[in-house]
């Protein structure tokens, strides 16, 4: 029964879009169906397997995460909180800036320092303040430390930087930087395990053949004070249009070792394209929604001009933008819409639960 063999797999959403008659059920009862499935208990046999990891010290191995703002805070405490739940073995960084919170606080004295005690306490998570300073004119000083010097009124040209502080924590033999506009799918600790390599990166698959280059959405980084050097000089002559993803690429784009996009990589827009080879890899493999979601371990939110998904997307844009339903043999199907929707109402779901907040507000209370 095709049910069976997806329930092999991994119990998440795809169960709930596997035959003919689920796909006729109300919208409702999809995105109930998504979240009831997506928080069953996964048993020990089906969860992935790592061989020979038995002697392996999971503590020289961590997922890292920056944050510049509140709302990607709390993205970054809902990514921890699937790391946790889904039991994955590194260790758990989150780069912030100092004023936030003491890394040594007993109580919190707003939002911001609620969640992240939330994140070292509950998830296991590794608190690293970090000072940011903004500064007039076009000095880019970056030094080799945990000060950020960034031009005053480019934050978000500046803060896409901080991530490649990752490239700084040489307590670490290796760390994955995970961008926080995502979702974790399944743990990706066999990563740690590849051979060594200063930097891999799946493709930026999306944007082939025209540009084609990685993508910094994940970046496996074996930290060092050379790399971390190199990464400080090509930020110092950026250019205002030069973000993370630049840097990495001028580096690193003929060297690194390049991950999978598939499972690793996954845009959450694919289930709306008309076109799925170059996630495919080829023009041969037939596109089934179902089986991709259930593969990917790595999901990112990118479907312009749909806000991000904290943000409270406007009922008429998701009826103009969510995948439109495929007819085949005179049925409709309509799995890649659900799924899509899904994922979308399962973030604003966790998001209430672990941030305690609603789309677009702060906590509530």
């Amino acid at each position: 029964m095709a049910t069976s063999s997806v329930l092999q797999i991994r119990p998440k959403l795809a169960v709930a879009f596997t035959s003919r008659k689920m796909r006729l059920v109300t919208a409702i009862a999809a995105a109930l169906s998504f979240v009831i499935i997506l928080y069953w208990y996964m048993p020990a046999s089906l969860q992935p397997h790592l061989p020979h990891t038995s002697s392996v010290d999971w503590s020289t191995f961590a997922y890292t995460q920056y944050v510049t703002n509140s709302e990607y805070l709390c993205n970054s405490v809902m990514l921890f909180e699937v790391l946790h739940r889904l039991g994955s073995k590194a260790d758990r960084v989150i780069m912030y800036p100092s004023g936030m919170v003491d890394p040594t606080a007993t109580h919190a004295d707003d939002d911001d320092a609620r969640l992240l005690l939330q994140a070292r306490d509950e998830y296991g998570v590794h608190l690293v303040p970090i000072s940011i300073r903004h500064r007039d004119g076009a000095d880019r000083t970056f030094p080799v430390s945990f000060n950020l010097f960034l031009l005053t009124g480019a934050a978000t040209w500046a803060d896409s930087f901080t991530k490649l502080l990752a490239f700084n924590q040489t307590a670490y033999k290796r760390v994955l930087s995970l961008d926080s506009d995502s979702t974790i799918l399944q743990p990706m600790d066999e990563l740690f395990l590849l051979p060594p390599c200063p930097v891999a990166m799946p493709r930026a698959y999306w944007l082939f053949p025209d540009n084609p280059i990685l993508s910094s959405q994940v970046i496996l980084i074996q930290p060092s004070a050379v790399e971390f050097e190199r990464i400080v000089e090509k930020i110092d002559g950026a250019g205002s249009g030069d973000y993370d993803m630049e840097i990495v690429n001028e580096l690193y784009k003929d060297s690194a070792m390049v991950l999978p996009h598939r499972p690793y990589d996954l845009l959450t827009g694919e289930f709306g394209s008309d076109d799925h080879t170059h996630y495919l890899g080829t023009d041969r493999e037939e596109w089934d929604p179902v089986a991709i979601y259930n593969e990917a371990k790595f999901l990112h939110f990118s479907d312009w001009p749909v806000p991000k998904p904290w943000l409270t997307m406007p009922d008429n844009l998701r009826a103009k933008k969510q995948p439109a339903c495929q007819v085949k043999d005179e049925v409709e199907d309509c799995t890649a819409r659900e799924i899509w929707n899904g994922i979308y109402d399962d973030f604003r779901v966790r998001r209430e639960r672990v941030c305690g907040r609603s789309l677009g507000n702060r906590r509530r209370g």
